[in-house]
């Protein structure tokens, strides 16, 4: 009985995780999207540089992190965004702890070859 508390308690910490995850990357989302149109907002659309990419500035997390502590519309945009992607990485990551916590050394080694194979094609996605 007292594993089947563990596995609901478990399973419940993981919903919320997704659930407060998704929450936090559509507040920051939301709250990028609005500083952006209040300071080009009234700019007309340049459609022709619409093919030109993702500034430098916002290529890596670092920067991402570093122009969104400024307030930076596009870079909190693009942070909430990373937090939407972070999220379910971070589910498999409490996965594992909590299989840990269990002793299911099987379901462990599974899920931690989940994740080390998320983070290199997040990593590695491109190169």
């Amino acid at each position: 009985m007292a594993g089947d508390y563990d596995d609901q308690r478990i399973e419940r910490l993981l919903g919320e995780l997704l659930r407060y995850g998704v929450l936090l990357s559509a507040a920051v989302v939301t709250i990028g999207g609005a500083v952006y149109l209040h300071h080009h907002g009234d700019e007309a659309a340049a459609y022709r540089s619409f093919g030109d990419g993702t500034p430098p500035d916002l290529r890596s997390p670092r920067m991402v992190i570093s122009e969104a502590v400024h307030g930076r519309g596009r870079a909190l945009v693009q942070l909430g965004l990373l937090l939407l992607i972070a999220t379910p990485v971070a589910r498999v990551a409490f996965s594992a702890l909590g299989f840990a916590r269990q002793r299911d050394w099987t379901y462990v080694a599974m899920t931690l070859f989940v994740l080390v194979v998320l983070l290199f094609s997040l990593f590695h996605a491109g190169a």
